[in-house]
């Protein structure tokens, strides 16, 4: 498939089938765009009214086409898709772009014609994209397969790739980027994805000496493991992969089932296997506009922390809240960059980052350029925004000249901010700025947001891990949940540990086993299929001595045989009451259909459903990820030492989720894990699993 859609985006020959000479008609439109671009291909035309196209005349059929045609852009009605696409295969055409809408984005009739006529196409080979697009744009080869009215913007270098899923969305990141002047590589709208997908056209791309990176919206990854393998391999090529990707909250997910026909998956799930395969994911349009126009420019990942220039004394707050608020660095300068810069501005000026050049650059702007260049040379420094009051036009232009050298020579990521939001801006100023491909700001927050998502994107790709050892492979012969006591033999054998206790089936076993382990101890119903014990009256705690005992056994079983009456228990688990002190967490981890296994780390007990605290990882993680990640909690203070809190046994907890995780990998047939919760005492005492769910499917 991957030759035929190189056919349809790099054709050289196109036809426009449903083709009108209509001004303003979509076929006429498509052909508009080619003429514009100086598309050097044939271009052909069908008809079923036939006609003449610009002194060419169309044809009545598909069928009366030469073969071997590269592209044919479908403006026909849903009605007439599967035909023409049968047609277009007989013909030995590359692939096709389908307009039309009223597939899976409207019901079910259409999901299911939708689904016939990809099935038709991948058969034949046939590169299809859509329906429900707007098409694609070629820049990098001056084709333009869209209705939308564009314009030529040649290329002087690599571009950005903008993929999207919306139509609308892809005109929106294009007009964005080349707004500021960041160059455009292609511009693909891939709608409901029939049979070509996002993951697709970044696979025939990457190697593509055109593309500097890519910019992604989607509502759903159709083929994720193949998306995180592309992603992968564009890291390696040193192409950044930049996602958004809508869906984090529940109105958001519902709404992508009524656009695109998206069934969208778990967003935190999404996040964590996209951002370990070196995806730099944005939250809003805002971050991927500027995220990509630092990229273009500096696509390659940068250490150290951030420098702020600037001329207003009232920045340095603004810029060091909102870093701390980002968990952005903003670093001291160094004592040589210090006396540097000491020589370069007045006495009074604090010599501090962010800098303030004070108002002596009003008469002097060369002191911008003077302390760009010095703080540019500062080894701790990775990033530079000179975030400036541009002042009047001619001031505007005097500042840029100071800094323009420093800035467009600079080998790390640097950008310029004029601060006053929509005051006028000098068109001379502005037409050299986009020219030179600094990237500019007119937004200071905008700004130090975008070097905070690709200072954190850099810190992660330069992050090596040790994956965690292979677990064994287990015998779970079971579909459903496992009971407690099932689950904590398992894992006992991999090293999990869990209070003293095992099943009594009677009586007198759970006296046995009490005096075995010695009270207070606790009973626990037990069956496979009885998931919430305590909800129905199947969990005592605080046993102290046989008479307690045996009333504790008598009533359990009453309560559980009154609340489930055809439930027949294994038994009671008689476990040994947990050392008071731990810190209640969560280990757990679960198969998504999707993007596979996922480990999941956080605060347990109440706190898991009371602060949602967690973070996500890949399954395979080892532990000295996982030990990164526990710092990203809310609560990783609690980890302590804290308030005479005794330091947790971290290392414990680590090498705990970590077998969890490994545990997954090696047993396709567990769905789900959760150990909550997991008790973890002062350093060097351990970690114990209180309570165990395993679900195998």
């Amino acid at each position: 498939m991957q030759m035929a859609l190189a056919r349809l985006i790099r054709p050289a020959s196109v036809v426009i089938v449903g083709a009108s000479a209509e001004p303003h008609s979509i076929g006429a439109n498509v052909y508009a765009n080619l003429k514009r671009f100086g598309f050097a291909g044939e271009v052909h035309f069908v008809s079923r009214k036939g006609g003449e196209f610009d002194g060419r005349q169309a044809l009545a059929s598909i069928d009366d086409l030469q073969p071997g045609i590269d592209a044919a852009v479908l403006v026909t009605p849903a009605s007439f898709v599967r035909e023409s696409l049968e047609a277009c295969a007989r013909r030995g055409i590359g692939g096709a772009v389908v307009f039309a809408s009223g597939f899976s984005e409207q019901d079910a009739a259409g999901a299911i014609a939708q689904r016939e006529f990809a099935e038709i196409a991948e058969r034949a080979g046939l590169a299809v994209i859509g329906p429900n697009c707007i098409g694609l744009v070629n820049y990098a080869n001056a084709t333009p397969l869209t209705f939308e009215p564009v314009e030529l913007n040649a290329l002087s270098g690599p571009g950005v790739c903008v993929i999207a899923q919306s139509g609308a969305m892809s005109g929106n990141i294009r007009y964005a980027l080349q707004g500021r002047g960041t160059p455009v590589s292609h511009s693909i709208s891939t709608g409901n994805e029939a049979v070509i997908a996002a993951e697709d056209c970044i696979e025939l791309l990457i190697d593509d000496t055109s593309v500097r990176l890519f910019a992604v919206f989607v509502e759903q990854i159709r083929r994720p493991q193949n998306f995180l393998r592309l992603c992968e391999r564009a890291r390696a090529a040193g192409k950044p992969v930049v996602l958004l990707h809508s869906g984090r909250g529940v109105r958001a997910r519902e709404a992508a089932k009524t656009h695109t026909g998206a069934l969208a998956g778990d967003y935190a799930t999404m996040r964590c296997c996209v951002e370990r395969a070196g995806v730099l994911l944005v939250e809003g349009l805002d971050e991927l506009f500027d995220v990509c126009a630092l990229l273009a420019r500096y696509p390659r990942p940068a250490a150290g922390g951030l420098a702020v220039l600037s001329n207003s004394g009232a920045l340095r707050g603004v810029g060091l809240d909102l870093a701390d608020d980002i968990g952005l660095s903003i670093p001291p300068f160094s004592a040589e960059t210090a006396a540097t810069l000491k020589a370069v501005l007045p006495s009074f000026a604090t010599v501090d980052n962010p800098l303030d050049v004070t108002a002596a650059a009003m008469t002097k702007p060369h002191m911008f350029g003077d302390s760009a260049r010095a703080v540019l040379a500062d080894p701790a420094i990775g990033y530079l925004l000179v975030a400036a009051m541009g002042g009047g036009k001619p001031q505007q232009m005097s500042k840029w000249k100071a800094v323009q050298a420093e800035l467009e020579g600079a080998q790390k990521p640097a950008a310029l901010c004029y601060l006053g939001d929509d005051y006028p801006l000098n068109g001379d100023f502005l037409a050299e700025v986009r020219a030179s491909g600094v990237p500019f700001f007119r937004s200071p927050e905008r700004a130090i947001r975008a070097f905070g998502r690709i200072a954190k994107w850099s810190e992660q790709q330069a992050q090596h891990f040790t994956p965690a050892p292979t677990a064994p492979a287990l015998n779970v012969d079971h579909k459903g949940p496992l009971a407690e006591w099932r689950c904590k033999k398992l894992l006992s054998a991999l090293g999990v540990h869990a209070p003293r206790g095992r099943l009594a089936k009677t009586l007198k076993d759970a006296r046995t086993i009490a005096a075995e382990i010695g009270y207070p101890v606790a009973l626990k119903a037990q069956a496979d299929t009885l998931a919430h014990k305590s909800d129905v009256g199947g969990v005592i705690i605080g046993i102290s001595n046989d008479t307690q005992l045996e009333t504790a056994f008598k009533l359990l079983n009453a309560n559980v045989k009154s609340a489930l009456p055809g439930l027949t228990l294994d038994g009671a688990l008689v476990e040994k009451i947990a050392p008071k002190g731990g810190l209640e967490m969560i280990v757990g981890a679960r198969r998504d259909p999707q993007w596979g296994a996922v480990l999941l780390i956080g605060l347990g007990g109440v706190w898991t459903e009371a602060l949602h605290d967690a973070r996500l990882l890949p399954a395979g993680a080892g532990a000295a990820e996982i030990a990164v990640e526990l710092q990203k909690l809310k609560g990783a203070a609690l980890l302590g030492p804290m308030r005479g809190a005794p330091a947790r046994d971290v290392e414990a907890l680590c090498e705990l989720a970590e077998t969890i995780g490994a545990l997954m990998l090696a047993n396709p047939g567990i769905l789900e894990i959760d150990l909550n919760p997991v008790n973890v005492y002062a350093k060097g005492e351990g970690a114990l699993a209180l309570d165990a769910v395993i679900a195998a499917g």
